[in-house]
């Protein structure tokens, strides 16, 4: 057996101080001791944040400090009135309707489609169910204050609650259509050209964006691209009238005019027979479209058939007797002619290129002969996308085609982020594409859609640009928010008071701090 080689002893410490030399090579591994500091000194800290906090102080908390002390005083900044302004913004030419409308019904609506979708939230396992019983018990209360908002009317209301459809509309949308892109873009050849054309509008200001947009919604077919849409696919469905505008003269003829349920017609002021003839003399036909029109021909009476002539009675430039047929006078074709005895209608007729017309194998008896209403209607000039009732949607859709590219890059980001494994994982335990969305990529995406959704609820409050500039004069008031209508208040006008401009201010500061705190928070439990 052969002994195993001894372990080489540990040198004994000697009294000369030779490993106290040893080690002083090494770098010091233990805490500084007890009262000591890591970092540089206080002082130091200091005066490198200095002149970022002397920034922040002159650009942010100077001017809420000082917006807060104007809006304190009266228009003229002399007299101090406390409080009166923020009591005069809720009270001032107030009127107060609690009845059903269409848009608190649509409130309504909106408000338990919410409810529904976080129930399925929280069954899928997106949200927990704590989260979605205080979301539920909170839905009542926001039903509430949109029906008190869509009851009262004066200014400062309609910005709360044209400001409140743009916090539950666009930052949602946005979300809804940035998640479908980003998702779209994961499965297509030519993803990086689609990113590129749905981002581009980011590139662009609101000014210029506003301009771009006045110009989509023009009411004129001409210059508007909706309404030249509009009025092209309206038109291929149903054909508009040849002569708009035209009518019978005010007096002296055998035409006059009857309302109907399609417009305004124009009928015989006496019953005719089978065998008569009648003359329906029209004015007020544009010169342009004269000049393409046959020459009118006087009809010829038939025996069993009533027959007539529809003609323009004028012809610039000529002289003509008022209700007969001329040779200078033109006639109108394509027109509908109606038989009507008993007020229903007994035959219809279409007038040929010279105007003439008949009503052939008529019953014997009296009849009236009605010019029917589509012939004169006006034509079909598509939506008023910015009257009073679509202004408010015009505009947050041109501020959805700016912001959905932001909203796609951060979601697509998010999902470029997720653990491919989980995804593999949920398809080999047998989840269906549907499944694995709703059930693993969703709550992963979570905290990113949570980000997008608070970015453009903050950016959605301080909305001016594009209100200011894409709604016109005339229906601004019904599109008008918080932020315009401090503007208004405040360098507008005659009466422009910045006291109460600077209350609308801080009302406005007072809004978007709850998403400002919420995203700190947030922050720092990331970071924590």
């Amino acid at each position: 057996m052969t002994d195993s080689p001894e372990s080489p002893a540990a040198p004994e410490p000697s009294g000369d101080g030779s490993e106290k030399k040893a080690v002083s090579g090494k770098a010091r591994t233990e805490p500084p001791a007890e009262g000591g500091r890591l970092g540089p000194a206080p002082w130091m800290s200091g005066g490198f944040l200095l002149p970022a906090l002397l920034v922040l102080g002159l650009l942010v908390v100077y001017p809420i400090l000082y917006t807060f002390w104007r809006s304190l005083y009266d228009g003229s900044g002399e007299k101090l009135v406390w409080f009166g302004n923020y009591t005069d913004m809720f009270t001032d030419d107030v009127t107060v309707s609690w009845g059903p409308t269409a848009g608190k019904l649509t409130v309504t609506l909106l408000v338990l489609l919410v409810a529904a979708g976080t129930v399925f939230a929280a069954y899928l396992g997106i949200t927990d169910w704590r989260r979605a019983g205080i979301t539920l018990v909170a839905l009542p209360l926001a039903l509430l204050l949109m029906w008190a908002l869509l009851s009262a009317k004066s200014p400062m209301y309609t910005a709360f609650r044209n400001n409140l459809i743009w916090v539950i509309a666009a930052p949602s949308i946005i979300v809804a259509l940035g998640l479908i892109f980003a998702v779209v873009t994961e499965r297509i050849r030519w993803a990086a050209a689609f990113k590129l054309i749905v981002f581009m509008p980011m590139a662009i200001s609101m000014l210029a964006a506003g301009v771009i947009f006045t110009l989509v919604y023009d009411r004129a077919p001409e210059r508007g691209v909706l309404n030249a849409v509009a009025v092209g696919v309206h038109d291929t469905f149903k054909e508009s009238s040849a002569f708009p505008g035209v009518r019978p003269r005010e007096s002296g003829g055998p035409l006059k005019s009857e309302k109907t349920s399609g417009g305004t017609a124009y009928v015989t002021r006496e019953a005719v027979q089978p065998g008569a003839t009648v003359l329906l003399p029209l004015v007020a036909v544009k010169p342009e479209v004269q000049r393409t029109l046959a020459p009118a021909k006087a009809n010829t009476p038939r025996p069993g058939t009533i027959t007539g002539t529809v003609w323009s009675d004028f012809t610039p430039g000529a002289t003509a007797k008022p209700n007969q047929v001329d040779p200078p006078e033109k006639g109108l074709g394509k027109i509908k002619v109606e038989a009507v005895s008993g007020g229903k209608v007994a035959a219809t007729a279409t007038s040929a290129a010279d105007g003439t017309f008949a009503f052939k194998d008529l019953p014997a008896g009296a009849y009236t002969i009605r010019l029917a209403a589509s012939n004169f209607a006006e034509p079909y000039n598509g939506i008023d996308w910015l009257g009073s009732s679509l202004v408010t949607a015009s505009i947050i859709g041109a501020y959805i085609w700016m912001w959905a590219g932001f909203a796609m890059v951060l979601i697509g980001a998010g999902l470029a982020a997720i653990p491919r494994d989980a995804l593999e994982a949920a398809r080999v335990d047998g989840a269906t594409e549907l499944q694995v969305f709703w059930r693993v990529t969703m709550p992963l995406l979570a905290p990113v859609l949570v980000v997008v959704l608070v970015t453009l609820v903050i950016n959605v409050l301080k909305v001016f640009d594009l209100v200011y500039i894409i709604a016109p004069g005339s229906t601004q008031q019904d599109a008008n928010v918080l932020a315009l209508q401090m503007y208004l208040k405040s360098f507008t006008g005659e009466g422009a008071d910045q006291g109460m401009g600077s209350a609308i201010a801080i009302v406005l500061f007072l809004l978007v701090l709850p998403a400002m705190i919420f995203n700190i928070r947030r922050f720092r439990r990331e970071q924590g």
